[in-house]
């Protein structure tokens, strides 16, 4: 413990003066708990927040990569090879245990919007994602962006049938 200087406690003393925030350790807070206080809450406590999302990493990453093969004809080597790396980071983060409850959520919400080619929410599910949690998304994040934007642009039906924009417009030019 931690005593500002010349002031040691006496027994019986609290162990942190009334201004200060609670010791993450030491014993419970003295009365009764209002069990109200913690049912009633906006948010969720950790536990709570886990047991609410326990979506495999797969049901995410899958759908990702599939897309991602989809882009792979039509996009540059180098732009998939990036979003590639940024989805290795997603995979390597979520088995580590370092992503959110929330941020889990989302990101399978997102996959799905994906499947059902709904660009215009994933892309606001992206967008929820880096305002509300820049620092556990940022690195991975922008790989999920360009993604989104890729395959939104690839040519509707086939997905695997390279672009040509040069004779697209004109079939039977010779």
């Amino acid at each position: 413990r931690v005593f500002p200087p010349g002031a040691p406690p006496g027994p019986g003393a609290p162990a942190a003066s009334a201004g200060s925030p609670p010791a993450s350790l030491g014993p419970p807070p003295l009365g009764p708990v209002n069990p109200a206080l913690r049912t009633g809450s906006a948010r969720p406590t950790a536990e709570e927040a886990a047991e609410d999302c326990s979506v495999p990493a797969d049901a995410v990453l899958i759908p990702l990569r599939e897309a991602l093969d989809a882009c792979r004809p039509t996009v540059q080597k180098q732009v998939c090879e990036d979003i590639g790396r940024r989805l290795t980071v997603l995979g390597d983060m979520w088995a580590q245990g370092k992503l959110s409850a929330p941020v889990r959520k989302r990101m399978s919400l997102l996959a799905q919007e994906l499947e059902q080619r709904s660009w215009d929410a994933a892309d606001e599910i992206h967008r929820s994602l880096m305002v509300d949690h820049v620092n556990e998304v940022s690195q991975w994040l922008v790989g999920v962006k360009r993604l989104i934007a890729e395959i939104r642009n690839l040519p509707t039906g086939e997905h695997a049938e390279p672009r040509d924009d040069k004779t697209e417009s004109v079939p039977d030019q010779e």
